[in-house]
């Protein structure tokens, strides 16, 4: 295990990330924040989804949820039909529109990262890539498990 410290520089660097984040996200077409992004990307991932596990996959409120969707949907990437098992239901997908959509985010997120990037190895590259595969299963594998318990500190 690794020593407290490097645990505690760890925490920083990945609240710095948001730095990355926030510079991909300078990179969406104006119209399209990042909500509606991540909704359009799980729907190609998932394919047709019911707005309440589209909810449970993005780990937002579903009222949070409806606004990205009736965002996408009303700029004609993602389309809503009734859920055939369900009626009540709408099934949500992605049009060809999404998907174009999705393909000019993902062209403008690989040359942001290029650019910034440029110095790096493709080995440096793919390291990070497998350890930012590992830690993202590792955290899978922790919200199966629960909240970690609080720790207390000794009354000074």
């Amino acid at each position: 295990m690794a020593a407290q410290n490097l645990y505690e520089e760890l925490a920083r660097q990945l609240t710095a990330v948001g730095t990355v984040k926030r510079g991909l996200a300078r990179n969406l077409p104006p119209d399209c924040p990042a909500g509606p992004t991540a909704v359009l990307h799980l729907l190609r991932r998932h394919g047709e989804l019911r707005m309440s596990r589209l909810a449970e996959l993005l780990a937002i409120d579903m009222s949070v949820t409806s606004r990205h969707v009736a965002h996408a949907a009303e700029r004609g990437w993602i389309a809503r039909a009734p859920d055939p098992l369900d009626k009540r239901s709408r099934l949500l997908r992605l049009t060809p529109s999404g998907e174009r959509l999705l393909a000019e985010i993902s062209r403008r997120y690989v040359d942001t990262l290029a650019a910034a990037l440029q110095d790096w190895s493709d080995e440096e590259v793919g390291q990070l890539n497998s350890l930012l595969i590992r830690l993202r299963a590792d955290f899978g594998d922790c919200r199966s498990r629960g909240p970690l318990p609080a720790t207390r500190t000794a009354p000074a």
